[in-house]
């Protein structure tokens, strides 16, 4: 009975490191918006500093604003990070297109993603195994840079997940 037990320990000890390790190599979810983004690293894709990122409302961490802290009339004045639900990741691509509205998949970003545009305002969501988020810039700019802009930071975002 001894032996049996002496041969048991190792075997189980082995196999709770195993366990173990393989679950810490899974992605948890974020929940803390701010925590996804540098303000460098939003400075950077603006190419405007930026403040840093803050919370709407203390307690909820899941949306992220960074706002310009130069006079920028006309460039990106902001960005807004949202973390959502696949649900609402799911209902925003089911929008129907319109004269005024416009869904456009987006390759290249996480496992899916998609360009959802309402007249001048533009966000691009994007779906990474279980976490959605959608990336918005605001300011005077053409649809297509601010696209560009949050191309790049939904690529650095879908890094850290």
């Amino acid at each position: 009975m001894r032996s049996a037990i002496r041969l048991a320990l190792p075997v189980a000890a082995t196999f709770i490191i195993v366990t173990a390790t393989a679950q810490s190599a899974i992605p948890a979810p974020h929940d803390d918006a701010c925590a996804l983004l540098t303000d460098a690293q939003v400075s950077a894709a603006l190419s405007v500093p930026v403040g840093a990122g803050s919370y709407q409302i203390p307690t909820f961490k899941k949306t992220c604003s960074w706002n310009s802290t130069g006079n920028s009339t006309k460039g990106a004045t902001s960005v807004v990070l949202m973390l959502e639900g696949l649900d609402a990741y799911q209902a925003g691509k089911a929008t129907r297109q319109s004269k005024t509205t416009s869904v456009k998949p987006i390759s290249g970003i996480g496992d899916d993603a998609y360009c959802l545009a309402v007249g001048s305002n533009v966000g691009l969501i994007v779906k990474k195994r279980n976490v959605a988020f959608k990336i918005a810039v605001f300011g005077t700019l053409p649809i297509e840079k601010k696209q560009a802009m949050e191309k790049a930071l939904a690529q650095q975002i879908v890094s850290r997940l």
